[in-house]
């Protein structure tokens, strides 16, 4: 039987029978039909660890600018006017989106994504394969009324 794809990025790979996450340091591999309690979790945006440096070296150099210059209050003005936008931009991660599962047993974290366009495809073939994989051959087995 031919191996069903549902979804293949640079990141992963969704197949009937595995989901294929890879990272830039390991590549996991995670089988279909042992995965259980699959859910979205949006993770909170975090302080990057260079921020507060950044911030603290910018506060430095209009300390010494004004300390320093002849004509001071022009020059940090304008220092901390273009310095600013670029420590709020810096200054947080933005938030992931993530899959979380039990597999055999275990809580994983199955694939993460800070693009909210790409991780809702990987979760919506994620969501077809599992629906597909659990299908029997005569249907859901439900019956009509």
């Amino acid at each position: 039987m031919r191996t069903r794809t549902y979804y293949d990025g640079p990141d992963a790979k969704v197949t009937d029978d595995q989901f294929v996450w890879r990272t830039t340091s390991a590549r996991l591999v995670f089988n279909i039909h042992h995965l259980r309690n699959v859910g979205l979790v949006q993770a909170p945006a975090r302080v990057r660890p260079f921020a507060p440096l950044l911030a603290g070296a910018t506060v430095f150099a209009a300390a010494a600018g004004w300390a320093f210059l002849a004509d001071p209050a022009l020059y940090v003005i304008a220092f901390l006017a273009l310095a600013t936008p670029a420590v709020v931009a810096s200054w947080r991660e933005p938030g992931r989106w993530e899959l979380h599962a039990q597999y055999r047993g275990s809580a994983v974290v199955l694939y993460s994504s800070a693009e909210p366009r790409v991780f809702n495809q990987v979760s919506r073939a994620l969501r077809r394969a599992m629906e597909d994989t659990r299908r029997t051959s005569w249907g859901y087995g439900l019956a009509a009324a």
